[in-house]
């Protein structure tokens, strides 16, 4: 059988005056490899070309990085917010759309579930910290493949049924979070200080998944968290008609 090409957003780094360009770590391709995808790098140019290359991916990921520009949901930018990049927002707004309504599956990973969230039309909570009352620690200070705090997980969900559990210990890199829910969202995972960690889309017609956590990087030594990526490429696998 015919393994599927898993198309990954890419982000923006800066090592220096030379050396500029799309990145994705390492953690992705890895994991998408081991459980039988092919990954390839989608880099962002403009929405337009974004979309033409997704008829060469059979599921796609939208990858972590930078802040979501507030422009993009209606909203003035906080003090705290961090380095945007309008170019590849426009992109993976487009990607998320085309992805839902082509039915693709599509497995949104922390900034990916913020992407998700407001190509649905939702809004974003722009620095957890100062927006928050009484906030856990959301952005970890050990190594990323380590879990730092519980998530509590619908027993009603797609979530549930891969995982397998109520409880999920996750790892957790990110400042900004789902504020108001997208259209045809649904929660199915929340922190104890109420910040949404994972929707899902509520017509279950193909996988689309937004986690707030990064599985990519706990998955080597996480059977749940792997087991997320072998449902999702599972899903990604096209039957022969």
């Amino acid at each position: 059988m015919k393994k599927p090409i898993i198309g990954i957003t890419g982000a923006y780094v800066n090592h220096n005056y030379y050396m500029e360009g799309v990145y994705v770590h390492h953690d992705y391709h890895k994991t998408v490899a081991a459980n039988g995808g092919i990954p390839i790098i989608l880099p962002y140019i403009n929405a337009e070309i974004a979309l033409e290359t997704l008829p060469l991916c059979d599921g796609i990921i939208l990858s972590g990085g930078e802040d979501v520009d507030p422009k993009f949901f209606g909203e003035d930018p906080h003090p705290q917010l961090g380095p945007t990049t309008p170019e590849r927002d426009l992109a993976e707004i487009a990607i998320a759309k085309y992805a839902i309504e082509n039915n693709i599956p599509l497995l949104a990973i922390c900034r990916g579930i913020q992407i998700l969230n407001v190509a649905l039309g939702g809004t974003l909570v722009q620095d957890i910290p100062s927006q928050v009352k009484e906030p856990i620690q959301h952005t970890q200070i050990v190594n990323r493949s380590r879990d730092t705090h519980w998530v509590s997980i619908d027993k009603d969900s797609k979530l549930f049924e891969i995982l397998g559990s109520e409880k999920v210990r996750v790892n957790s890199l990110h400042h900004q979070s789902i504020d108001r829910l997208g259209w045809d969202l649904r929660v199915v995972a929340e922190a104890s200080d109420g910040i949404i960690e994972a929707v899902e889309y509520i017509y279950p017609s193909t996988f689309t998944l937004g986690v707030q956590w990064h599985p990519e990087s706990m998955a080597s030594t996480n059977d749940q968290m792997n087991h997320l990526f072998v449902e999702f490429i599972k899903s990604s696998v096209k039957v022969p008609v």
